[in-house]
């Protein structure tokens, strides 16, 4: 398969996998226990914090190395470089998060409907470019193998699922169908292959840049997670269960990634 079909296979999977989880919505009359949400999003920031390092950082310097670039800084510069992306997509698009009444981003006349999915929408597009940078790559020779891609695939569709859970259910809260929840819920997730597949098509037209893009992966996957997926995770207090959720999440995911490597 060419790198833009493999990108655009795995990002597919874990666009699916926000899909499954969006279909909860007609099994649960009522939203996500604070607990169990507290664990989840805490899992999901423990694979992105060890997909970030394992799966995106490490192979990023080892790709700079054989191309006889500096080692670390295409690694440290693309992860500046997508943490401000980030900041600054997060400082710019009108977004609502699950549980508040405060929206971010620029003042706006968007539905608290739209604002839900544009705030979930904000994390899929580092993972969507992670996912799909790894498949481009995948199979070649590369820092990543094709098993070390699926590893990253499985790794964000488990935490995916979940994630399409937290945003369909608090959209049935807020009075839309169980069909209408579900369908924006799976939506969220659509930017994955889309960043996915610009990412790959980008990167494979500029010689030496790969290095660059998967760093900056990595840092706009980690501003979510410091920014959002923690402080939620605690949700104000100190929380043994959100903490022992990232740990074990960021357990699994080294444990993917070195397993199927």
């Amino acid at each position: 398969m060419s790198p833009l079909a493999l990108a655009f296979t795995g990002t597919m999977f874990t666009f699916l996998a926000t899909a499954l989880g969006a279909a909860t919505v007609y099994f649960f009359k009522k939203d996500i226990p604070q607990s169990i949400q507290r664990a989840f999003l805490g899992f999901a920031a423990g694979v992105m914090i060890a997909a970030s390092v394992w799966s995106l950082l490490i192979p990023a310097m080892e790709m700079a190395a054989e191309s006889g670039q500096n080692e670390w800084l295409p690694a440290a510069g693309g992860f500046v470089l997508g943490a401000a992306f980030l900041l600054l997509l997060d400082r710019l698009l009108p977004h609502l998060h699950a549980g508040s009444d405060e929206p971010e981003g620029l003042r706006s006349s968007f539905s608290r409907t739209t604002m839900l999915v544009l705030a979930v929408t904000l994390h899929n597009i580092p993972e969507g470019l992670a996912v799909g940078l790894a498949f481009g790559l995948a199979g070649g020779n590369s820092a990543i193998s094709l098993s070390g891609a699926v590893a990253l695939s499985m790794g964000m569709a488990l935490q995916n699922f979940p994630e399409g859970a937290a945003i369909s259910l608090p959209l049935k809260k807020e009075g839309l169908s169980n069909n209408r929840s579900f369908l924006l819920g799976a939506l969220s997730g659509v930017v994955e292959p889309i960043a996915g597949v610009t990412g790959v098509l980008i990167a494979g037209s500029i010689v030496g840049v790969m290095p660059w893009f998967l760093a900056f992966a990595a840092g706009a996957m980690i501003y979510v997670v410091v920014e959002e997926l923690i402080p939620e995770a605690h949700l104000g207090e100190h929380s043994h269960l959100g903490t022992l959720s990232v740990m074990l999440g960021f357990l699994v995911m080294m444990v993917l990634d070195v397993a199927l490597a």
